[in-house]
């Protein structure tokens, strides 16, 4: 009888988990997902970083090495993959440079994590010793930072050309940095001093040129020719300029309806009321002393007809159409003037000001250019010329890079040494941390240590060096005090980096470090996917 009751499965108070078995198949499904997706982006880190060559579905061709944009264009399927495109993503949105690093962060993170799960210690222990671990590295890195002053040019120039270098068009930089760093001060509203907003910094590309010929413009720069349908001026001095969103053309009415005309004379009259009416706005439009219409583009009709061009053109008003909708409100800020909306509101008040407006010849096109505002809100145009499509796109993506490094100083005023030095620092202190620590804790931040060294040993292979090598040597640079010896790519060697001026924000780094740990946590904690029909 003993030996029956033996046999039955004792009944415990508690339910025991039986299939752990699925739950780990998950979590290492999802792991290896993400890592793929890492080691895809990760020789394009760096100033010796390959390029990718992005064919879309409808035959378009992208070259970029920015990794947002890579894995952007990417058709990535698996959900905890996708976490690592919208990695990327926020670290554009945060930071704007950095974009490769943090999934390549990310995924070193995620192969030490599948290490210690394999050793039986529980996500949950994992993810909160990866928390601590990033709170102490951005702690670390603050103290490493020099603080920097927005009047101090020089430096600022040395962080954006740092993050050109890794770009298609690094040997531009020394055009482009400048560029970037002068059109963002010149936005920077001393009323909000630790704010910029980019939107008020607009490029506009045009082919043909080279990078060479990029160029800052104190004004407009309309990527449209002035309108020549009647001879109308295509220069104007002293110019009184009025964007408008109404149309200079016959009236419709709301509802679908069509006009029978029976005989001639009707239709001599409608021709005549049509003309009247054009006419009469036009004398209207002259009356304030305006000489320049911006039209915006209509949807519903023509803004302007061949026969209101031809009396625009007769009163001397030069005429830019097909003006864009969500261009109006960065034209009125620079201008400093009100957009009409209907002919009955066209006042002198509402009207912007500028030495000159005038249509010049660029490549194969023209463009309209507009210097010399006057009140001239704080704005500014970027021309960005290039001798393809591919090499345009590419120099305008690597500006905006260029732009947001320039933000970052701006909003938190402190510089980083660049060429793996940060990294290693991280992992040399955080390593001497988890020593301090007991149990699980101290293992995981070990491990964690060791993934931040992916970011210079990544640097000198995409270098050609031999990494092992040359992670080893930075070590021991490090343990002897030297916190800003870093990889110099150029010369193949390690060098005090600071002093080679490879120097980023320290926004950069410390948002790309907190950014992957908290994908990695999420992408830990999950442990099954749930489809639903």
């Amino acid at each position: 009888m003993a030996a029956v009751t033996a046999a039955q499965p004792r009944s415990s108070k508690t339910e025991s988990y039986v299939d752990n078995k699925r739950k780990e198949d998950i979590r290492q499904a999802n792991i290896n997902a993400a890592r793929a997706v890492a080691d895809a982006v990760r020789t394009s880190l760096g100033p010796k970083g390959m390029d990718k060559m992005i064919s879309t579905a409808n035959g378009e061709v992208i070259i970029t090495n920015d990794g947002a944009t890579i894995l952007n264009k990417m058709e990535v399927l698996q959900p905890a993959a996708k976490m690592l495109v919208d990695l990327s993503k926020s670290q554009d949105s945060a930071a704007g440079d950095g974009t490769t690093t943090v999934v390549v962060i990310a995924g070193a993170l995620l192969k030490q994590c599948l290490t210690l799960l394999s050793n039986g210690i529980h996500p949950t222990v994992i993810s909160d010793s990866l928390h601590k671990a990033s709170i102490k590295a951005v702690d670390v890195l603050t103290a490493m930072a020099v603080p920097l002053e927005l009047s101090d040019r020089e430096s600022l120039i040395k962080s954006a050309s740092t993050s050109l270098n890794s770009k298609v068009v690094s040997q531009y930089s020394t055009l482009l940095a400048p560029l970037a760093v002068d059109s963002v001060l010149s936005v920077v509203d001393p009323a909000k001093p630790d704010m910029v907003d980019l939107r008020d910094i607009k490029i506009v590309k045009k082919l043909g040129g080279t990078v060479d010929d990029t160029q800052l413009v104190k004004g407009l720069v309309f990527d449209k020719k002035a309108s020549h349908a009647a001879g109308g001026p295509t220069r104007m001095e002293n110019a009184k300029i009025a964007v408008i969103q109404f149309q200079i053309s016959p009236p419709k009415t709301d509802i679908e309806q069509s006009i029978v005309v029976s005989d001639y004379t009707q239709m001599d009259r409608i021709l005549k009321e049509e003309r009247n009416y054009i006419l009469g706005m036009i004398k209207k439009i002259k009356a304030t002393g305006c000489n320049v219409l911006l039209i915006q583009k209509s949807i519903l009709r023509d803004a302007v007809t061949d026969l209101s061009l031809h009396y625009l053109a007769k009163a001397k008003i030069m005429v830019v159409k097909d003006v864009e909708r969500e261009d109006i409100e960065f034209i009125t800020k620079t201008l400093n003037c009100l957009p009409i909306a209907n002919i009955e509101h066209f006042r002198v008040e509402k009207l912007g000001h500028a030495d000159l407006v005038e249509e010049v010849s660029l490549g194969d096109g023209k463009i309209v250019k507009v210097t010399g505002i006057k009140d001239m809100g704080r704005t500014t145009t970027v021309l960005v010329r290039g001798s393809n499509q591919l090499v345009l796109d590419e120099a305008e993506r690597s500006l905006h890079d260029a732009l947001c490094v320039v933000r970052c100083l701006v909003s938190k005023r402190f510089l980083i040494a660049g060429g793996g030095a940060p990294e290693i620092e991280l992992s040399r202190q955080l390593g001497a941390w988890s020593k301090v620590l007991h149990g699980m804790e101290g293992y995981c931040i070990r491990s964690f240590a060791e993934a931040l060294e992916v970011v210079p040993y990544t640097l000198a292979e995409n270098a050609g060096l031999n990494p092992i090598a040359i992670v080893t040597e930075l070590r021991n640079r490090h343990a002897q005090g030297e916190v800003n010896a870093g990889i110099n790519v150029r010369k193949g060697q390690i060098t005090n980096i600071l002093e080679e001026n490879v120097v980023q924000p320290l926004l950069v780094s410390t948002s790309a470090i907190s950014l992957a740990t908290e994908c990695v946590r999420m992408i830990l904690k999950i442990d099954d996917i749930v489809n639903v029909r």
